[in-house]
């Protein structure tokens, strides 16, 4: 006996009995099989040895004493039917043969006394026996637990059984069903085809061999085995009789367990195989391909449906209207003014078609429109416009006790040559007119002197070339003086005029300062009769603009004229606020290689310090160095004081006003808002030019206007602007100049590659291209020209774009003769015998054909010949004789002229 996996629960197996042999006398033998895990098992050989009787004869009767002081015996359960024999061990202690005390199982006597028990073994024997007891029940409430379970799991199978059951008899249904369709088929296919066809068909199946008869068919998975009854008995051998034992099957795993005390336990019905899934047999799609293998689940739109059903009519109920205040700009989106209302777009766009507006919702409508809308809807509307960003940027205005004196800016203005730099130079005591090119100023500068007294006085010095006017507006713009520079031999010139219309424009006070009064030439009368004609009264004719006679080359009268200044400051009463955040105007603005994008500003207002974030047109920086004009650095700039700024992003233009802003994010949005101005001003300003496409083709039609592509390149920003106002004037409605760039700084490797995609040739003035970039332009043969004087560059542009024009043609009469005779020559044509009335006649001249007035014919004079010989001309009074080229049909009395054309190269 051993125990198995489950404690409590043992079992025992005696072995069938064997062929009867000789063995010793007392001794029993039985085989019991062992049950291991995993179902091994082991057959284990078992003896038992009978005491033996001490006397020969047997043991008396116990007397009723004894009898009444044994406890009773429990009879030995009855092994259960079909059991293997006596299988498990009554309680109490070894299995005893049946009969009584003394008696051998014949029920003869054995000879064996028994002896009596004492206390300690009764009682032993009693606890063992409640032991048992309790070993029973316990183990009949385990059988009774096991027999349920196995009920509930033999239902399980059952319905099991049944649904695998189910689904076979559904399948050969659906067999049979198919089966008849096939049937059918086939029979309408014999009445379709014929029987040849249907034989052929049959024929295959008729070739396969016949099935044995006495073969049976396979059993089907679900079928089911026959098994022995659950309560069928199993006949039990005698207790000495030995039967044969078979042994297990491979697959018998889980040894049966009997019970004594409970009923036996049938034998488990085989589990059904699992049935297949039905495969599906819809149309495959990507949609139910992706959806294999996944539960539906409600979608969103569903969860969204119980939530509205949930709520029921709580959301119908009308809501407060929100009135807002609407910001709206220039111009505006649709769906960003119905975000701004906190409005529907759709709401947005019905009143539009109301008002016969066909809209899209991001069509952008004006902010007239916009606040038709929104007070429509019932909201307020604010308007704003971009320039707004720009408010309090300038113009503030200081309060009277903060204002102190400050210096007088003096512009000094004048003709070309006559001696503006010069004289700036004497009062400062330097040399600049010696370093500008050609000895004429190309640059405006700014420059602050002490005069007699020990004031300072700013002065702005502009170039008097013609090309530079817009710089001469500027200078007249931020001074407060004009000193007009008029030479006394040269008197009142064309630019002297503009300066005069300029000061005027600007409504500043002017002072005349006649200069070159020591050449013998001079004459200064002349210069004041001069501007009399331009509304110029100086004072020695009675006027009131001061007029002073200078040398420059002399320093003659220089006191004078920088006191007359100062009185004329002292008059104005000039006065600015130093202690506010700085203003003032870009004089200059070029881009230096080392330092940077750099600008000349005059301050007009406050104080401009190291750190300052400043404004100035589309750029903005922080302020890194201020130099001032004798090139050392300072810490900070008050009113007046001209000073050149380092830390700018990128190069401002000349004349643009500069601001401090309190931080990046306003200088940022100031120079945003203006990029995008600057922007449209040139798209607007390139269509203009252009037009639209049917514009153009017909300006190419009718005019053939052609184009000098250019790419200029200059040191500052003045350069630049006078350069390209000077090509476009040089512009007529055959040919004109087109600047694809224009820039300061050097030429870069960037230009390179532009002129070489647009064809054009690059101009530097007063720069230099870098090494990479002269490598690409020698590679690619792009032509680079440098100048340092202005007027060389406007003249060899000019001639260049005179090369564009197409010449002209210019005719001259030669002669006139009279056809007198027509003659018919074979080989050669119609020859025309003529007499020239006037001029000459040539050969190879152009000739024209009159007849009664009318020009019938234009060619060229082929053949000329006088008598028989073949001569270059015919002059008047002769006859000769005339061919014409292609042309043949001549009469007598046709008039023929004989002219000559020149072509002539125009020039701008």
């Amino acid at each position: 006996m051993t125990d198995t996996k489950n404690p409590g629960e043992k079992t025992l197996t005696v072995a069938q009995p064997k062929t009867l042999s000789l063995k010793r006398s007392g001794v029993e033998q039985g085989v019991v099989r062992q049950s291991f895990s995993h179902g091994r098992t082991k057959a284990v050989v078992v003896e038992k040895v009978k005491r033996r009787a001490h006397g020969p004869e047997q043991k008396s009767e116990p007397t009723p004493q004894q009898a009444s002081q044994a406890p009773a015996r429990p009879q030995p359960p009855r092994p259960p039917a079909g059991g293997g024999g006596g299988g498990q061990r009554p309680a109490g202690g070894a299995q005893r043969p049946a009969g009584g005390p003394g008696q051998r199982p014949g029920g003869r006597p054995s000879g064996v006394v028994l002896r009596t028990l004492t206390e300690e073994e009764r009682s032993a024997r009693a606890l063992a026996l409640a032991d048992a007891k309790v070993r029973e029940a316990e183990e009949r409430k385990i059988a009774e637990e096991e027999a349920r379970r196995r009920k509930e799991r033999e239902a399980a199978e059952r319905a099991e059984r049944e649904a695998a059951e189910a689904r076979k008899r559904e399948e050969e249904d659906r067999r049979r069903v198919e089966d008849e369709a096939k049937r059918k088929a086939e029979q309408e296919a014999k009445k379709r085809f014929g029987d040849d066809e249907a034989a052929k068909t049959a024929a295959p199946a008729a070739a396969r061999p016949a099935k044995p008869a006495g073969t049976q068919p396979a059993p089907t998975a679900g079928a089911r085995t026959a098994t022995p009854a659950a309560g069928a008995r199993t006949a039990t051998p005698a207790p000495g009789a030995r039967t044969a034992t078979p042994e297990p099957e491979e697959d018998e795993r889980r040894p049966v367990r009997r019970s004594g005390a409970g009923p036996a336990r049938p034998a488990p019905a085989p589990k059904p195989a699992k049935a297949a899934p039905q495969k599906s047999r819809g149309r495959l799609t990507v949609v139910t391909a992706l959806d294999a293998g996944e539960e539906r689940e409600r979608s969103v739109a569903a969860f969204r449906r119980r939530v509205q059903r949930l709520k029921g009519h709580a959301s119908n109920e009308p809501k407060e209207k929100l009135v807002r205040e609407v910001t709206i700009p220039e111009a505006i989106t649709i769906q960003e003014l119905a975000n701004r209302m906190a409005e529907r777009a759709v709401d947005v766009i019905k009143l539009l078609m109301k008002q016969g507006q066909m809209a899209k919702i991001t069509d952008t409508i004006d902010a007239d429109t916009a606040q038709l809308i929104a007070e429509e809807l019932g909201h307020t509307v604010k308007r704003v416009s971009e320039a707004d960003v720009e408010e309090g940027l300038f113009d503030v205005a200081d309060a009277p006790e903060d204002l102190v004196q400050r210096p007088p800016v003096v512009t000094i203005m004048g003709h070309v040559d006559h001696g503006k730099t010069s004289l700036l130079d004497a009062i400062r005591k330097t040399n600049v007119v010696g370093g500008e090119a050609g000895g004429i100023t190309q640059h405006i500068g700014a420059y602050q002197v002490k005069s007699p007294s020990g004031d300072k006085i700013t002065f702005i010095d502009t170039p008097g070339h013609a090309a530079f006017t817009a710089m001469r507006a500027r200078g007249a713009r931020v001074t407060d003086v004009v000193v007009l520079v008029v030479a006394a031999d040269d008197g009142v010139m064309p630019q002297t005029v503009e300066a005069i219309q300029h000061a005027k424009a600007a409504n500043v006070p002017m002072i005349v300062a006649i200069n070159k009064i020591d050449k013998p030439d001079a004459k200064p009368e002349r210069v004041r009769t001069e501007l009399l004609q331009h509304e110029v009264q100086v004072e020695s004719f009675g006027g009131e603009t001061i007029e002073i006679e200078v040398s420059a080359k002399q320093k003659t009268n220089l006191d004078k004229l920088l006191d007359m200044i100062g009185l004329q400051a002292e008059i104005l009463e000039l006065r600015a606020n130093p202690n506010r955040a700085a203003e003032g105007t870009v004089i200059e603005a070029k881009l230096d290689r080392g330092r940077g994008p750099v600008a000349t500003v005059l301050v007009q207002r406050g104080t401009l310090k190291v750190g300052d974030i400043v404004v100035a047109g589309a750029e903005w920086g922080r302020v890194r160095a201020l130099v001032s004009d004798t090139g050392a650095s300072i810490d900070s700039a008050g009113p007046s004081v001209p000073v050149e700024v380092l830390g700018f992003n990128g190069t401002p233009e000349a004349g643009d006003r500069l601001a401090v802003v309190e931080n990046e994010s306003r200088a940022r949005e100031v120079t945003d808002y203006r990029s995008h101005q600057k922007r449209e001003k040139q798209a607007a300003r390139a269509s203009g030019m252009r037009g639209s496409l049917e514009q153009m083709m017909s300006q190419l039609k009718t005019s053939g206007r052609k184009e000098f592509p250019l790419l200029i390149k200059a040191d500052v920003q003045g350069s630049v602007e006078a350069i390209v106002g000077a090509l476009e004037k040089l512009g007529t409605d055959e040919v004109a100049a087109r600047v694809i760039l224009s820039g300061v700084g050097g030429i870069t490797e960037s230009d390179v590659t532009l002129a070489e995609a647009s064809g054009t040739a690059i101009i530097g003035f007063n720069v230099r291209a870098h090494k990479e970039a002269r490598e690409a332009a020698e590679r690619l043969g792009i032509e680079i020209r440098y100048y340092n004087i202005i007027y060389d560059l406007v003249d060899d542009v000019k001639k260049a774009m005179s090369g564009l024009l197409p010449p002209t043609t210019r005719e001259t009469m030669l002669g006139n003769a009279q056809i007198q005779q027509v003659f018919n020559i074979t080989k050669v044509g119609k020859v025309a015998g003529c007499k020239v009335t006037d001029g000459v006649v040539q050969r190879g001249a152009n000739v024209r054909l009159i007849r009664d007035n009318v020009v019938i014919h234009e060619g060229k004079l082929s053949q000329l010949k006088h008598l028989k010989d073949d001569v270059r001309e015919v002059t008047s009074g002769h006859e000769c004789g005339m061919s014409f080229e292609n042309y043949q049909d001549m009469r007598v009395g046709d008039v023929i002229e004989c002219y000559r054309v020149e072509t002539v190269q125009r020039s701008l």
